[in-house]
């Protein structure tokens, strides 16, 4: 299992909302093969609550999603469905890299 660094900036977070946090990313690193270093950062800045996800995928290519709402909470979910989208599009290509080499011409 593969541990999430959680940082917050400017703010404290309830453990419930840490909890979540490591749950959204155990359920992202399942979406690609070789994931490792999974961060979240929670920062509150001007009255505006935001989460960052950041993944390390193979290959060293860091994907890395922000969002901005009402709530922390918000914010994670919002940046969750961005990461969850550059990490399907980026597992669809290296899918597609691999098979297209091996088809017999």
């Amino acid at each position: 299992m593969i541990r999430t660094t959680i940082t917050t900036r400017h703010c404290e977070i309830a453990d419930a909302l840490r909890e979540r946090a490591e749950l959204v990313m155990e359920r992202l690193v399942t979406l690609s093969d070789r994931a490792t270093e999974p961060t979240v950062v929670f920062d509150l800045e001007a009255g505006l609550h935001q989460a960052e996800l950041r993944l390390q995928t193979a290959g060293g290519k860091v994907l890395v999603a922000a969002a901005e709402g009402p709530d922390h909470r918000t914010a994670l979910d919002r940046a969750e469905g961005k990461l969850r989208r550059q990490l399907v599009r980026a597992v669809s290509k290296t899918r597609a890299r691999r098979h297209s080499g091996s088809t017999p011409a």
